[in-house]
């Protein structure tokens, strides 16, 4: 018996949800099985009647792979620099931050199947649960669709963050600014938004008397580098 046969009952309204999620994010399945058993968090396989369904974790490792190659290769065709410099940036950018923030991007956490102690406690939206399961849907287009199709998918969402990753503005402005005037930046943190497990922070930068931002992000480093971007732009800093 395939994975996908042991995936949660696909009902009438549940496949409906699965098939806009499809056509919401330009995607094909043949099997929504195995889609079903990748948004299927193991809280709710060990709650659920049938205890032979399976949850993503098996999808989840797979992805993990599918998605270090694209990655990887798409570096190796598109930047310059030796292994240090790429393991760098790909960490950045397949981090649980980060794919949990596309995950958002997604909605994912409106298809997911959670326990309900998992559902009390904000499992919806914590990042590690959200990043397992978006490395279990890439996971599942690849084995339903082909590497072909699971590329581009990947791709669409994690190019803007190889891209920032790739810029260290926080680097970049410190240099500016202590060349020209001799200090450093100094970031402050504005305000915190959200629950514990999905927050918003709000940085601004301080630059020779001139104030940037407030830029957010999903974490305290993202949210500086947002703000260092702004400066940098605002000032005309280029790498």
């Amino acid at each position: 018996m395939s994975d996908y046969e042991k995936a949660p009952v696909l009902t009438e309204n549940r496949e409906r949800e699965l098939l806009f999620f499809c056509e919401s994010n330009k995607l094909s399945f043949t099997n929504l099985e195995l889609l079903n058993t990748a948004f299927t968090h193991s809280s709710f396989a060990n709650e659920y009647k049938q205890s032979s369904i399976n949850d993503n974790e098996r999808l989840e490792f797979l992805g993990d792979s599918v998605l270090s190659l694209v990655v990887s290769e798409y570096l190796y065709e598109n930047y310059e620099g030796d292994e240090g410099d790429f393991s760098k940036i790909r960490s950045f950018a397949v981090s649980e931050d980060s794919l949990a923030e596309v995950a958002l991007n997604l909605h994912l956490d409106k298809y997911l199947l959670i326990g309900k102690g998992e559902e009390l406690t904000g499992g919806r939206h914590k990042k590690a649960i959200l990043a397992d399961c978006m490395e279990a849907v890439f996971a599942a287009v690849f084995l339903d669709q082909g590497f072909n199709a699971v590329k581009p998918f990947i791709l669409k969402h994690l190019i803007p963050r190889l891209e920032n990753s790739h810029r260290d503005f926080k680097s970049l402005l410190q240099e500016f600014v202590q060349k020209r005037w001799k200090t450093v930046p100094v970031y402050n943190l504005v305000k915190t938004e959200g629950p514990e497990h999905n927050q918003m922070f709000w940085y601004t930068v301080s630059v020779h008397n001139n104030l940037f931002g407030p830029q957010c992000g999903h974490s305290k480093k993202e949210a500086e580098q947002n703000a260092a971007k702004l400066a940098c732009k605002s000032l005309g800093i280029k790498e």
